[in-house]
């Protein structure tokens, strides 16, 4: 048995078809396909149930493919491990982070880029569902993401900052709703821009909009909070952002959109989670270090609108 077919088979997984893996592992597909036939006939076990295209994996080939994903791991780790021992870190972090902090994880990774040089990051845009799987399937490393839920249970967690609400109102329309603060029953009737309602923090600002029972007018829904930026600058339209993307956007000065804090608040804790910190591999525990030492609740609060 050699660690290259347990990669392939751990490939295969993420990807679901035979010809993207064999890419994604620089190799042919049939010599893919071989390799992975070569560790059935090893076992005596079917991993793979084969068609014309690839199916799944057997119940067999789901306990194969978890110890797989182990032992890929464990020698990650023992390598990462020979690396501190001479005083260097280098390998790569795999980081999961929900669509809303993506344009804020440098804040993040700054520290440990700075720290540690020669470590590269693998950043994903994911689901907080996503994100947690991944983790319990060892294809992240570490997660960025809500911790109001209990499926964090298992999980370490590092608390970043509570994530704030906000309005974004267009240069020169509705001054008079938009001053420092607004209440979201002010935003009755505004044309709005939003993210679409798959992803959790709409529906956070959905239960918001019940719990004050208006009923939002939303002209656009879309997943890239760039593109509804550009909406509130050149369409007329508001959106709801986090407060921390205040700290990647210009200032009001620099493109005229007003910014209100909404009332009453809308919070949620972010934070990074990782499987059991008293196992993490090195790369992790180092990142992990770096991280304890932000203040970010302090430098987001720092740009909110002054009522």
């Amino acid at each position: 048995m050699f660690i290259r077919q347990l990669d392939y088979l751990v490939t295969l997984a993420r990807e679901k078809h035979f010809a993207r893996a064999a890419d994604a592992c620089h190799v042919s597909q049939p010599a893919l396909s071989s390799a992975i036939r070569a560790l059935e006939s090893e076992l005596g076990l079917t991993i793979v149930n084969r068609g014309r295209r690839f199916v799944g994996f057997t119940e067999d080939g789901e306990r194969v493919l978890g110890w797989a994903r182990q032992t890929l791991a464990t020698l990650q780790n023992m390598r990462q491990d020979a690396c501190l021992a001479q005083d260097r870190l280098v390998g790569k972090l795999r980081v999961g982070a929900i669509p809303t902090v993506i344009p804020v994880a440098s804040r993040v990774l700054a520290p440990c880029l700075r720290e540690h040089p020669q470590i590269r990051y693998d950043v994903h845009s994911l689901s907080s569902e996503a994100i947690h799987r991944q983790l319990d399937e060892l294809e992240l490393d570490i997660g960025l993401t809500y911790l109001d839920s209990g499926v964090q249970a298992g999980f370490a967690v590092l608390p970043l900052y509570r994530e704030r609400s906000i309005l974004l109102s267009p240069p020169g329309d509705h001054a008079d709703l938009v001053e420092g603060a607004c209440s979201w029953r002010e935003l009755a009737g505004l044309p709005l821009g939003l993210l679409p309602q798959m992803m959790q923090n709409r529906q956070v600002i959905n239960a918001a909009f019940r719990r004050e029972q208006v009923q939002p007018e939303v002209l656009i829904e879309c997943d890239s909070l760039l593109a509804l930026y550009g909406h509130v600058l050149h369409a007329g339209i508001s959106s709801i952002f986090p407060h921390s993307l205040l700290s990647v956007l210009p200032d009001g000065d620099g493109d005229g959109v007003r910014r209100a804090l909404l009332m009453p608040e809308l919070t949620r804790e972010i934070g990074l989670v990782a499987r059991n910190r008293e196992a993490m591999q090195p790369l992790v525990a180092a990142f992990w270090r770096c991280a304890e030492g932000l203040r970010l609740q302090d430098e987001f609060d720092a740009l909110l609108p002054v009522c």
